[in-house]
């Protein structure tokens, strides 16, 4: 007589509900405002081929070289004017309460990370918390609305980078701009509409960092950009450039305020003094807040949209330096909007891309 087989049933092995993984990344800070932590700082900034495009054996001697020990100097005394005393570096510290903020939003399905393209914390800590945790894969939004090559562009080569040398790699996938996304506009919207119930203003500036027109033509196989009307909309062939999306970015903004096409000024920033003599994007922020008051704009509301925290380019570049030079010139009041750190309302907008990605 053949015995019955009789199957053995056991219980199902008891894991942990597979988590997503969000890496939030920003530009970097120094460790300190003291000259050697700013200079390193800015050796590993200025000597990523993505921010200065030159060839390697030229870009590292001439930025370690000469550059970067000539302009360390002065950065720590901007720097120490940014600094917190108790909370370090706002890019930083508002990077971690956003982190957080997303994190309590999301909920436990997921695990929220964040880190710095350069210096501490870095992106590869961040990405080993992730992995350590086993999540099932990552989502990684680069904290750069406009899509540029030496922003959001290198923070996804450093992410690749990283994750070639593990043994298993999780689906990663990028959230690489958020240029009009409707709850990123609102929240620059509500900040604008609270300083415009205070106050007056004559004119309205959007300044956004510089990128050189190289990069923009770099990006732009079909040769479809022309630096004119061609970013007046944002299609699929112009989708990725950061002029049309700077340009869509404050036409949203715009709309949201209520503001008419001559009330407002789109201007660029931040551009580094090069002899090499390559245009950048224009028109520059400081070059045109000079020419305001001989046309009657006495009163200005500035934003930064191409930023999501307070940083020095905020702070003290829009917020100090062009309010000093608009006074200089025979304004009367310049204003910068903060920019949204962890309010609430941009808190949900980066939770509501993530879920939707």
């Amino acid at each position: 007589m053949t015995p019955e087989i009789v199957p053995v049933l056991t219980a199902a092995p008891s894991h942990p509900a597979a988590r997503i993984g969000v890496l939030l990344v920003n530009l970097g800070t120094p460790d300190s405002p003291n000259t050697p932590d700013v200079r390193r700082y800015l050796n590993e900034f200025l000597t990523d081929g993505r921010v200065v495009d030159m060839p390697a054996a030229i870009r590292y001697p001439l930025f370690r070289g000469l550059v970067v020990p000539l302009r360390a100097p002065k950065s720590a005394k901007i720097y120490k004017e940014l600094w917190d005393e108790e909370r370090g570096s706002p890019l930083l510290f508002h990077g971690l309460d956003l982190q957080k903020a997303v994190q309590a939003a999301l909920g436990p399905q997921y695990v929220v990370a964040f880190g710095m393209r350069y210096q501490n914390p870095g992106v590869e800590k961040a990405l080993t918390e992730l992995r350590d945790v086993e999540v099932e894969r990552i989502i990684v939004l680069p904290l750069f609305p406009q899509y540029a090559s030496a922003s959001t562009g290198s923070v996804q080569e450093k992410v690749m980078d990283i994750v070639k040398d593990w043994w298993i790699v999780p689906s990663i996938s990028f959230i690489s701009q958020f240029a009009t996304e409707p709850g990123f506009i609102a929240s620059l919207v509500a900040r604008g509409r609270a300083a415009m119930e205070r106050q007056h203003y004559d004119h309205f500036v959007f300044s956004y960092h510089g990128i050189p027109e190289r990069h923009v033509k770099k990006g732009d196989p079909t040769n479809y950009c022309v630096f004119g009307n061609c970013c007046d909309t944002l299609t699929e062939k112009n989708r990725y450039c950061y002029r049309a999306q700077c340009f869509a970015t404050s036409r949203l903004m715009a709309e949201g305020l209520g503001l008419r096409p001559e009330q407002y000024t789109v201007c660029f920033q931040s551009r580094l003094q090069s002899r090499l003599r390559d245009p950048w994007l224009q028109p520059y922020t400081d070059e045109a807040l000079k020419e305001f008051p001989a046309k009657g704009i006495k009163h200005v509301l500035a934003f930064s949209p191409a930023f999501v925290a307070d940083c020095l380019e905020t702070t003290i570049e829009v917020g100090e330096e062009f309010k000093e030079l608009f006074e200089e010139h025979g304004g009367e009041h310049w204003e910068l909007v903060p920019s949204l750190n962890s309010e609430p309302v941009w808190v949900e907008a980066v939770a509501d891309m993530v879920r939707r990605s």
